[in-house]
């Protein structure tokens, strides 16, 4: 576990080069709730990218753990699902606005074009849409 990253990971990294090269500015890791990945404040929006696994999104890429710790995982894995709904509700409660990049929608092999993710992140900034997420395209 100790080479599991919390931060600059593979995915991260990707995001970020796209959206600076499309001309976006922001922050790293700002003093926000849940110190968000991306903070973008001149739309005051937020970007968290979500590991599948750790935040137990819907896709083939996560797997619930089995062997013999399947309820030390399950329970860690719960709260991480419940501490991601406290931190959406603290950052909309200060006025922010909140993105959410699903690991599989820049990585693996339901990945979509980085061009159509900032395209996506574009739009949502745009809209004025308090809350959003993109995911990978697995259909």
């Amino acid at each position: 576990m100790a080479a599991v990253r919390a931060r600059d990971t593979k995915p991260e990294r990707l995001l970020r080069s796209a959206l600076h090269r499309a001309g976006y500015r922001f922050r790293l890791h700002a003093s926000l709730p849940g110190k968000p990945d991306l903070a973008l404040t001149k739309y005051r929006a937020t970007v968290f990218v979500h590991g599948c696994f750790w935040h137990m999104h819907d896709c083939p890429r996560f797997k619930q753990p089995g062997g013999e710790n399947t309820e030390f995982w399950r329970a860690k894995l719960a709260r991480n699902a419940e501490r991601d709904r406290e931190v959406t509700s603290e950052i909309l409660a200060a006025g922010w606005r909140q993105l959410v990049v699903w690991e599989c929608a820049l990585v693996g092999k339901g990945r979509l074009d980085l061009a159509t993710v900032v395209a996506g992140i574009g739009a949502w900034l745009k809209s004025g849409a308090e809350t959003g997420e993109i995911a990978g395209d697995f259909d």
